[in-house]
């Protein structure tokens, strides 16, 4: 999707409102400065131990954060959806440090990549932005605690069960899928899956549950 420097802006806005309280010409300034990128569903946003570029602004489609373990399972952390912000990379800058999880265009996706002395000077000139950049921490600390809990204190078809009735009547997605979600194996999701199905519980198809 293509924008005009006004479209841009006025998305701008629409998604974080945080951003009216720049006076126009810092805004136009932002705009300039910032490089919008536009990717593909499945692209690599950000590796494990690689430096942080910038600062997105997501504009349409999603982020998927992924962690891996050693062993190859993977387990998604969290969604960063248009209006809302990776606190990975908000840490990353603060710290100066590398990524510590994988970023994953979910679907195709469009953002304003902030560059790195921008951050810094929203983050200490306004504080409207620095009151964004820190509720979000907060928000995001409170659900991945969350997720610590539910991993640490309930069993696995459990989660599955909760994450099922979460999505709705029909999920189409695959076992993989639902296993990075949980943090688990395909091989044991599967195995769950069928015992639900075996109750009558749900019913399988092919990228369908």
């Amino acid at each position: 999707m293509r924008y005009t420097e006004t479209e841009l802006q006025q998305s701008l806005l629409v998604l974080y409102p945080v951003l009216r309280s720049l006076p126009p010409a810092q805004l136009v300034a932002l705009c300039q400065a910032a490089t919008l990128l536009e990717l593909p569903a499945s692209s690599e946003l950000f590796a494990e131990r690689q430096a942080c570029k910038g600062f997105p602004l997501i504009l349409r489609g999603t982020i998927k954060v992924v962690k891996s373990s050693r062993g190859g399972r993977e387990m998604v952390l969290y969604r960063v959806p248009p209006g809302d912000s990776c606190i990975i990379t908000s840490s990353c800058l603060l710290a100066g440090s590398a990524y510590s999880a994988r970023g994953i265009a979910e679907t195709p996706l469009s953002l304003l990549l902030l560059p790195i002395f921008l951050f810094d000077e929203l983050l200490a000139g306004s504080r409207p932005f620095r009151d964004f950049v820190f509720q979000l921490f907060a928000e995001r600390i409170a659900e991945l605690m969350q997720l610590v809990e539910e991993v640490a204190f309930h069993r696995l078809d459990q989660r599955l069960a909760k994450l099922l009735l979460a999505r709705g009547d029909t999920l189409h997605c695959t076992h993989q899928a639902l296993a990075e979600e949980l943090g688990s194996v395909r091989e044991i999701v599967s195995r769950l899956l069928k015992g639900f199905a075996d109750e009558g519980f749900v019913s399988l198809a092919r990228e369908q549950i």
